[in-house]
């Protein structure tokens, strides 16, 4: 069995924001020669996300919408965690969009059905964070 590792790291400029990386993770699959496996990808963060949905960036705007309903920013004040950083939010939005993704790989591609895509969600940025690509099979 074969066994791959590959960190992404990401910086945006804007607190929150949604990458597609299914490239990436297409790329780190070819890189790994394996043909059939599972890819897990993950975000290292405790403020980001990763999910699989549809590239469509009305959806993309509902999602901000709806999170921000369910857990707004502000006012700061409402979160007991906001006593040592003003991201509160951006962890219970975590918590709902989900920490990691894992997909089948067959005949060396991932085995998505009709729209799916990889995406990272940073939901506290500006600063460096980063994902993990982990590759196991034949």
């Amino acid at each position: 069995m074969k066994s791959y590792r590959k960190e992404l790291f990401f910086n945006l400029p804007e607190r929150r924001g949604i990458v597609n990386i299914t490239n990436q993770v297409q790329e780190a699959i070819n890189d790994s020669g394996v043909k059939e496996g599972m890819v897990l990808v993950n975000a290292m963060n405790i403020t980001s996300s990763v999910f699989i949905n549809d590239d469509e960036s009305g959806l993309h705007n509902d999602f901000e919408v709806w999170l921000e309903k369910l857990a707004p920013e502000q006012p700061y004040s409402q979160y007991s965690h906001n006593g040592f950083e003003d991201n509160a939010d951006a962890h219970l939005k975590r918590t709902i969009m989900g920490r990691d993704v894992v997909c089948a790989i067959t005949k060396g591609r991932l085995d998505f059905g009709t729209w799916e895509q990889i995406f990272y969600y940073e939901l506290d940025g500006k600063r460096q964070k980063h994902a993990l690509i982990k590759i196991i099979g034949e």
